[in-house]
């Protein structure tokens, strides 16, 4: 049977070998982020159940209590970790492959002229995408440990990558004029991106962003779930395609029937809404804040916050309220820690484009947003 790898390293080329030399035996590989601490990778790694560990001084390292991976195998991910335990999610050799087609038939990538540069975390599919889809297509990259803003200036003035997938934060921090294109995702997009920018939706059970632009790409369905009544009600965004994932590492297959009783469609856990084909995205629908009987997404709030020129980031989420069940409360990190929005402010820039009842009632000062490693706001953690 196949093992699966575990890979222990930073982003680099020594990663890149170890994950071809896996590929070219028939294995799978599990990528582990070097900067856990021991126990959260020690539940990671029994999540994942990896049968063999390379590690940062080279050696390969036999595990007791791994399983083999089917044949076809390619790699076993984990899933983001801003909710709930580790879960592995398994993509195929055709999946990865599916994946890296489409995306860079969308975006009209050239191996002779461009080049990817992956400077995400390669243990969240975010990053590792971006070097299977280069490996599989046989499109140059360049791989680093993490991503450094200078660091990626420079390769970009360089002319060593042309191509690049970075998240919100990451993006306002770099020149994007420096790439042919840029994806987008791990969060949702500012307003007034550069034309070169291209937003993608998608998951760890896709195997990277399956929709570009509110545009499916070739080969993905997309449909709305509960709540669709044909006219473009919201609901939960089903998924559908060949990259999506065999199972979950525990043999689970999260698909099921949709609305056209076919199988195969993954329920995403995100509310949204087709709007003349493409796919518009409210959020996750157990983030969802409902103050005095009223629905309130935090996605569309945090972008008309964002508008303010006082705001440096924004995350917002909701706290309980004896009188309206629960408040929408706004957590800013300020542009000038001296001179930060004020309540009011805030209040205005909401109601200028969303109902009153979407307006924050509470702010909140603080000099930073806990994100995932994937760049994800950590709503949870918002207290």
């Amino acid at each position: 049977m196949p093992e699966l790898v575990a890979i222990d390293l930073p982003g680099g080329p020594r990663f890149t070998h170890v994950l071809e030399a896996a590929w070219d035996a028939g294995d799978a590989v599990a990528p582990i982020d070097p900067r856990l601490p021991p126990r959260v990778r020690r539940e990671l790694v029994h999540a994942l159940a990896p049968t063999v560990m390379i590690s940062s001084d080279g050696d390969a390292t036999k595990l007791g209590g791994g399983r083999p991976v089917e044949e076809g195998d390619a790699v076993v991910i984990a899933t983001s970790g801003s909710t709930g335990a580790p879960r592995g999610v398994v993509l195929t050799r055709a999946a990865v492959e599916a994946s890296a087609y489409a995306t860079s038939a969308r975006l009209g990538v050239d191996p002779g002229c461009h080049r990817w540069l992956a400077c995400l975390p390669l243990a969240h599919i975010g990053g590792l995408s971006v070097l299977m889809r280069a490996l599989v297509t046989g499109t140059p990259c360049t791989v680093v440990p993490g991503f450094d803003a200078a660091t990626v200036t420079a390769i970009a003035r360089r002319g060593e990558a042309t191509h690049v997938s970075l998240v919100a934060t990451a993006l306002g921090r770099i020149e994007p004029g420096l790439f042919a294109r840029i994806l987008l995702g791990g969060a949702a997009p500012p307003d007034g991106l550069p034309a070169n920018v291209v937003t993608t939706y998608g998951m760890t059970e896709t195997g990277s962003g399956v929709v570009y632009d509110g545009v499916p790409l070739d080969g993905v369905d997309v449909a709305i779930g509960t709540g669709q009544d044909g006219q473009g009600r919201d609901g939960e965004v089903l998924l559908r395609g060949p990259m999506l994932l065999r199972a979950y590492r525990d043999g689970t297959d999260p698909t099921i029937p949709g609305p056209d009783h076919e199988g195969g469609w993954l329920p995403t856990g995100d509310a949204g809404r087709l709007d003349d084909g493409r796919l518009v995205v409210h959020g996750r629908m157990a983030e969802v804040i409902t103050t005095g009987g009223e629905k309130v997404w935090p996605v569309p709030v945090e972008q008309a916050i964002a508008t303010l020129p006082e705001v440096a980031e924004v995350a917002v989420w909701r706290r309980a309220d004896p009188e309206w069940g629960e408040r929408v409360v706004a957590w800013v990190v300020p542009r000038d820690p001296s001179a930060p929005p004020a309540l009011g402010a805030l209040v205005e820039a909401v109601r200028e484009t969303l109902p009153p009842w979407a307006a924050p009632k509470e702010l909140v000062l603080t000099d930073r947003l806990p994100r995932t490693a994937s760049g994800k706001v950590r709503r949870a953690a918002l207290g």
